[in-house]
C-alpha cells in the first residue's frame, strides 16, 4: 500500500511539474511575443507650435500635416489621413472586437493571477492587445469590465500612447455596451457599479419623459467621458412586438412611436445636437428592426436566425429609425443577426444584405454614417461558430467581401483584417471601395475630437463618474418608471408596518420606516421581490446570459410564490425583462408592481409612499401562455384579452402618502 501511495505521489508531483512548466513556457512565450509587438512602436508624438498653436506631429516628420492641423475642415483632415495610410492600416481600422484590461488598468496580453472568468476568457480566447494594436493595427475596441473609473481611465490612456506611437498616431476609439443598469450580459449589458443605476430602456419608457431620457442620456455621456469611452453601442431602437424575445428589456418597448421618442432622446442625450469633442457618439441598433424573432428565439443562437412577418407589418418596425434615430443625427448604425424572411430578393440576415444596407439605408434614408455589423459573423471562434445566417456556405473571405458589397464599413467582433487585404490585392475588391469605410470612420474620430487630445484626466474620473447628483437622479427614474399593476388599498404602507420579506438582497433597509420581521405570521404585510421567468439553456456560450423562452412560471416557481403571498396581504414587486405572463400572481397578491431595475433602496421608498410609481406600461402583459402563442411575432399589442393592456398603471393619490416626498 505505502508503494502504491508513494507512485501516486510521484505521479501528481510530476503532473504539477509538468503543468507548472507548460505554464512558465506559455507565459514566456506570451511575454515575448508580446514584447517582440511593442518594440515595433515608434516614439511619441512631439508638439508642434505653429503660428501660436500647439499641434500634435501624430506621424512624426517634423513637419504640419493636414490631418493633424484642428483648424482644417475635417473632410481636408480626412482625405489627407487615408492618403498617407497604408492598405493594412486601413483594413485594421474596419474591424472592432472586445479587449481585455488588467485590474491595473494596463493592456491584456499575458497570463496574470485572477478569479475573474471574463479575464481568463480575454487571455486564452482573444488575441493579445499588442497583436491587435500593432500587428493587426487595429483602432476600435470594445471594452467589458467594470472596474472603477479611474482604472478604465487609465487604461485610456495607455492603449491611446500605444495609438499615438504607431506610424500615423491615429487614436483609439473606445465603445461599450449599455453599462446603467443592473443586468449583467457579455452580449448585451454590462453592469458597472461605479456609475449611476438607472432603469433599463424599458424602465425609461414607461416613464414616457423624453426630458428625463435626455438627461440620462447627458449623464451617462459624461460619466462616458470620464472614462475615455467615446462610442455607445447602443440604444436599442428595435420594438418588442414578440414577448418572448430574450432582448426585449434592451427595447423601449412594443409602441413604435414610443419607441422614436425615446431614441430621440437618447441619442441627443449622448451626442448634443451635433457630434463633436465633448460627444459619445451612438451606434443605435438593430436596423432595420430586430424584434419580430420566429417563436421569440435570439439571432444570437442558429435557432433564432428567422425573423418573420406573419403580420405583413415590417415598415412598422421602421419608426423608431425614421422618426428617432436619423431626426437625432446617430452617428452609427448596427443591422441585427437574422433573416427577414422573404422581405428582400435574397434570404440573407442583414448585414449580407445589399436591399437592406444599401438600397434603403444608404439610398432611401440618406444615411451616410458608419454601418457596423454585429459581432461574430465572420469567422468562427473558441467560443463558437460565426453568425452568418443565410451564408453558412461561404468561407470567411467571401463573407467578408459580401459584407462590403452590401454597404457596412466595420465589423463587429472580428479580427482579421487580412481578409480584406487579400480581396484588395486579388482584385475582387477596390481600394477606393475601402476608402470610402474608412473615410466614414476616420471621420467620427476627428469629429469626436480623438485626433487632437485622446487622454483623459484620471485624477477626477473617480468624482465624476457616479456623482451623486447623477445616482439622486437615477434613483428618481427608476421610481418614476415602476408600474403600479394592482393596489387594494393597502399602499403605501404605514409608517411602523411589520415586514416579512423575501427576494431583497438589503432588506433591513425596511427598517427605516417598518418593522423586518422573521417569519410571515409576525408581519402585518408580506413583500415579495421576483423575476421574469424563463427557460435555462446552456448549449451555447452566450445562452446562459439571455432569458428566453417561457413567460410563465412553472408549477414549483408559482406554488412557491403563491403559498407565501396567501398567507397576509401581500405586496409582490416583479422584474421585467420581459412581458411575464402573471393572471394567477395579480389575482392573489394584494399590491403588485413591475419594476424594470429597482434597487431595494428605492423599492423601500415606493412601500412607504417616499417616491410614487409613475410608470405606464411599454408594453402589454399577456394573460395567458396561450395568447403568447397566438400572437404574430411583428405586431404590436395583439395577444388576446391581455392582462394589463400597453399604457396601463396606476398611481397613489397624493393626499394619501404616509410621509414626506424627497
Amino acid at each position: 500500500m505505502k508503494k502504491i501511495f508513494k507512485i501516486t505521489g510521484i505521479v501528481i508531483g510530476a503532473l504539477i511539474v509538468l503543468i507548472l512548466l507548460a505554464g512558465f513556457i506559455g507565459y514566456s512565450r506570451m511575454s515575448y511575443k508580446a514584447s517582440n509587438n511593442y518594440s515595433k512602436l515608434g516614439e511619441k508624438a512631439e508638439k508642434l507650435k505653429v503660428d501660436g498653436h500647439e499641434f500634435r506631429d501624430l506621424n512624426k516628420n517634423g513637419k504640419l500635416d493636414v490631418y493633424e492641423d484642428s483648424r482644417a475642415a475635417i473632410e481636408d483632415r480626412v482625405n489627407d489621413l487615408v492618403s498617407q495610410m497604408s492598405l493594412e492600416e486601413k483594413a485594421g481600422s474596419m474591424f472592432i472586437t472586445m479587449i481585455g484590461m488588467t485590474p491595473e488598468g494596463e493592456p491584456m496580453d499575458k497570463p496574470f493571477m485572477t478569479s475573474n472568468p471574463l479575464d481568463i476568457m480575454m487571455t486564452f480566447m482573444m488575441p493579445s492587445s499588442s497583436e491587435m494594436l500593432i500587428n493587426r493595427k487595429m483602432n476600435s475596441f470594445n471594452i467589458l469590465h467594470a472596474h472603477q473609473a479611474n482604472i478604465l481611465a487609465r487604461y485610456n490612456n495607455n492603449i491611446q500612447l500605444i495609438g499615438e506611437k504607431s506610424r500615423l498616431g491615429i487614436p483609439v476609439t473606445i465603445a461599450s455596451d449599455p453599462r446603467h443598469g443592473s443586468e449583467h450580459n457579455p452580449g448585451a449589458a454590462l453592469s458597472t457599479p461605479t456609475f449611476s443605476q438607472w432603469p433599463t430602456s424599458l424602465g425609461l419608457a414607461a416613464t414616457r419623459d423624453t426630458v428625463l431620457v435626455r438627461e440620462f442620456g447627458n449623464i451617462a455621456r459624461q460619466e462616458y467621458l470620464a472614462t475615455g469611452i467615446r462610442l455607445a453601442l447602443h440604444p436599442m431602437a428595435d420594438l418588442a412586438t414578440e414577448p418572448r424575445w430574450g432582448r426585449s428589456n434592451g427595447t423601449f418597448g412594443e409602441d413604435a412611436q414610443l419607441s422614436a421618442m425615446m431614441t430621440k432622446a437618447y441619442v441627443l442625450g449622448f451626442q448634443g445636437d451635433s457630434l463633436g469633442s465633448t460627444s459619445v457618439a451612438c451606434m443605435t441598433k438593430h436596423f432595420s428592426g430586430g424584434g419580430p424573432q420566429a417563436d421569440g428565439e435570439d439571432a444570437h443562437f442558429p435557432y433564432g436566425k428567422d425573423q418573420v412577418y406573419p403580420g405583413d407589418n415590417f415598415d412598422y418596425h421602421l419608426i423608431p429609425f425614421e422618426k428617432g434615430a436619423f431626426p437625432a443625427k446617430t452617428a452609427q448604425i448596427m443591422p441585427y443577426y437574422g433573416i427577414p424572411i422573404d422581405q428582400t430578393d435574397e434570404n440573407v440576415a442583414f448585414a449580407f444584405n445589399k436591399t437592406i444596407i444599401t438600397t434603403m439605408l444608404r439610398e432611401k434614408y440618406g444615411f451616410d454614417g458608419v454601418i457596423c455589423t454585429d459581432w461574430n459573423i465572420i469567422n468562427a471562434t473558441k467560443m463558437g461558430d460565426a453568425r452568418a445566417w443565410g451564408v453558412e456556405g461561404l468561407s470567411p473571405l467571401e463573407r467578408t467581401k459580401k459584407v462590403i458589397d452590401a454597404g457596412c464599413d466595420q465589423f463587429g467582433g472580428e479580427s482579421s483584417p487580412e481578409l480584406i487585404v487579400e480581396l484588395v490585392n486579388s482584385g475582387q475588391l477596390t481600394e477606393a471601395r475601402i476608402d470610402q469605410s474608412v473615410k466614414r470612420i476616420m471621420r467620427d474620430k476627428f469629429r469626436l475630437g480623438l485626433f487632437d487630445n485622446p487622454f483623459i484626466d484620471e485624477s477626477i474620473a473617480n468624482d465624476i463618474a457616479g456623482k451623486e447628483s447623477f445616482r439622486k437622479l437615477g434613483k428618481m427614474a427608476q421610481a418614476k418608471g415602476t408600474v403600479l399593476l394592482k393596489n387594494d388599498n393597502l399602499l403605501p404602507l404605514k409608517k411602523g408596518t411589520k415586514i416579512y420579506a423575501e427576494g431583497m438582497n438589503e432588506k433591513e433597509l425596511l427598517n427605516a420606516y417598518g418593522e423586518l420581521v422573521d417569519t410571515p405570521m409576525e408581519a402585518d404585510v408580506i413583500v415579495k421581490r421576483t423575476n421574469t421567468p424563463f427557460e435555462p439553456r446552456d448549449e451555447y456560450f452566450l445562452e446562459s446570459f439571455f432569458k428566453q423562452g417561457r413567460l410563465y412560471y412553472s408549477d414549483e416557481e408559482k406554488a412557491e410564490i403563491l403559498s407565501l403571498i396567501s398567507q397576509k396581504p401581500s405586496v409582490v414587486i416583479v422584474n421585467l425583462e420581459r412581458a411575464a405572463v402573471l393572471t394567477e400572481i395579480a389575482a392573489e397578491s394584494t399590491a403588485l408592481m413591475a419594476e424594470f431595475g429597482l434597487s431595494d433602496e428605492v423599492a423601500t421608498d415606493l412601500l412607504f409612499g417616499v417616491k410614487k410609481p409613475e410608470g405606464k406600461l411599454p408594453m402589454e402583459l399577456p394573460s395567458s401562455w396561450k395568447a403568447v402563442l397566438d400572437q404574430k411575432e411583428d405586431l404590436p399589442y395583439d395577444s388576446k384579452d391581455p392582462l394589463y393592456s400597453f399604457g396601463y398603471g396606476l398611481t397613489y393619490p397624493t393626499q394619501t402618502i404616509s410621509m414626506t416626498t424627497e
